[in-house]
């Protein structure tokens, strides 16, 4: 039976039909250069995370084979990421009692319970939750990224020990260490050395993984010149593939890191959806965030399975796809293969890997995404949305991720109320020979008809403006040249009505009965005719107080009162 078809093919397996020859050797090459960063960055954020570090390489590898099957996304990397680690050691290290293997299992309940709460807001369709994202927030988003993760990658750089804290903490600890005479010249020329290869390679005539090549070339001067004692390498690679280890969680374990689960999920998703939204943008393309809801769930309960912990969308993996070629999710999967192949035949290759290196891939990586043109053509057309990109901006990069999204998304809500308060409002009327009934203030000329306001309101009719809209009527009322006996409302643009406005309306109604004035609605979509209803004010509001049209309105009237 064709009922059969209702069943729909995972994302990434529906992307096998689409998928083009010519993107072979593109995933090819940015799964190389991927998995050459995928390593160290999965050690450091499970340490981070107060775990052993080869779990950070299972977080790695598993969550990106899952989310290639389940992720609507063409070319987004996910794995570890440093804005969850602090959130993860938080939850678990007070439960583990220093026991490494607990804090492992606890690990992976945690992120059990997150892609279970991520795969529930799937089911419930909450993934509406990234249209509150607008593009000055996802450009502000990816802006404040790139500078927190440029400046944090800038010891590693100078080859001198991170400071962590805030990114203006990190930052004066870094000038200071500078300032000490501390920088390893070495590591600072391994790491501009990456920097100017990888940039330089973009400008050639043809097309070479700058990422590869700096990484391979600085691994191999190491080993030759024996510089290890020199500067800070990467260190050898743990050896074991990933398990499952879950055991030793009590129910009073679990229980206690519900809490935790919901933040961090609500942490994950945002980071996420708004990173998947701005890649798709910029592909002419669109996500869907339920979609991309339930594979960050099937992606974390995988990780979990496996000896993993939580995790989400990279920004600083996914820049480094992307600037090595990735055309589709097989980069990804050809990473994940490779650092399993590299755990199993060659673990102490990674001894001879500057962290200079990764520092300098990663600071090539953020700066391909930030995105000055749009803050510069928001100022020029809209002040407001250049000020939601800012704020952004700012919250992320100085305050955290999360805070930084919720403090724009508030930024964005109140702009909206704002408009929504104090809308375009005018009066409309004829002008020559155009068809219809147009704007006076924007038309002078135009003709009032005898004893008739056409009034319009372009906004929803909420508590917040219902006033607003009855003094605008009143106001045109008292205005007019001569006394008035009908007043039309062009309703096209009002699309909601709550109770507080429909009694605001109700008292101008009264009011203008008194003064042997009628209030009628021209153009007014059904459901809020509908919601007048059932509010129980139909008898007041009849059918004789709706018409299809302006000119059908006009019309009546003129021919009420033989005017025509």
């Amino acid at each position: 039976m064709r009922g059969t078809r209702a069943l729909k093919v995972p994302p990434g397996l529906g992307m096998l039909r689409v998928y083009e020859r010519p993107w072979l050797k593109s995933d090819l090459a940015a799964g190389a250069a991927l998995s050459a960063f995928l390593i160290p960055a999965g050690m450091a954020y499970a340490e981070a995370a107060g775990l052993p570090a080869v779990t950070g390489l299972y977080a790695s590898i598993i969550p990106l084979l899952a989310y290639a099957v389940f992720g609507p996304s063409r070319v987004l990397i996910i794995g570890p990421d440093s804005s969850l680690a602090p959130m993860i050691a938080a939850a678990i290290l007070p439960l583990a009692s220093k026991d490494p293997d607990q804090a492992v299992a606890l690990a992976g309940v945690l992120a059990l319970m997150i892609g279970g709460l991520l795969l529930a807001g799937r089911v419930f369709k909450l993934g509406f939750v990234t249209g509150l994202l607008s593009k000055p927030i996802r450009v502000g988003y990816l802006n404040g990224i790139a500078l927190a993760i440029m400046i944090s990658q800038l010891p590693k750089l100078l080859g001198i020990p991170a400071t962590g804290g805030s990114l203006i903490t990190g930052a004066r600890g870094t000038a200071q260490a500078v300032a000490q005479g501390e920088t390893n010249s070495l590591a600072l020329l391994f790491g501009v050395g990456t920097i100017a290869v990888i940039v330089a390679c973009r400008f050639l005539p043809w097309k070479l993984p700058g990422v590869l090549i700096a990484v391979v070339a600085a691994t191999a001067l190491t080993a030759v010149l024996d510089l290890t004692t020199a500067l800070p390498t990467v260190g050898a690679l743990p050896r074991g593939l990933p398990a499952p280890a879950l055991g030793g969680v009590s129910v009073e374990d679990a229980l206690a890191l519900i809490g935790p689960a919901a933040g961090i999920a609500l942490i994950a998703f945002a980071d996420t959806s708004v990173l998947s939204k701005s890649l798709a943008a910029r592909r002419g393309g669109q996500v869907d965030g339920n979609q991309e809801m339930g594979a960050l769930g099937v992606a974390n309960v995988a990780s979990g399975l496996f000896g993993g912990f939580p995790i989400s969308g990279s920004t600083s993996r996914t820049p480094i796809a992307l600037e090595a070629g990735a055309k589709s999710p097989l980069g990804g999967v050809v990473a994940a293969l490779l650092v399993v192949l590299f755990m199993i035949l060659a673990p102490g290759v990674t001894t001879f890997l500057p962290s200079s290196v990764l520092a300098g891939v990663v600071i090539v990586a953020a700066a391909s995404i930030l995105d000055v043109k749009t803050l510069l053509r928001l100022l020029r057309m809209s002040r407001t949305e250049a000020a939601l990109l800012v704020a952004t901006f700012l919250g992320v990069a100085f305050v955290g991720v999360l805070e930084g999204i919720v403090v724009a998304i508030g930024l964005s809500l109140i702009a909206f109320v704002l408009r929504a308060l104090d809308p375009y409002r005018t009066e409309l009327g004829s002008v020559g020979d155009v068809p219809g009934y147009h704007d006076l203030s924007r038309h002078p000329e135009g003709q009032r008809v005898p004893g008739l306001v056409i009034a319009r309101f372009d906004a929803p009719l909420f508590f917040a403006n219902g006033a607003v809209f009855t003094d605008h009527l009143r106001t045109l009322v008292t205005r007019a040249p001569e006394p008035v006996r009908w007043v039309i409302v062009a309703s096209e643009a009002i699309t909601g009505l709550d109770t507080t406005a429909l009694d605001d309306l109700v008292a101008l109604d009264d009011e203008l009965a008194k003064r042997g004035i009628s209030l009628v609605f021209a153009e007014m979509k059904g459901p809020i005719k509908d919601r007048l209803i059932r509010f129980g004010v139909s008898s007041r509001f009849g059918p004789d107080h709706f018409f299809p049209t302006v000119n059908n309105a006009v019309r009546h009237y003129k021919k009420t009162f033989d005017l025509e």
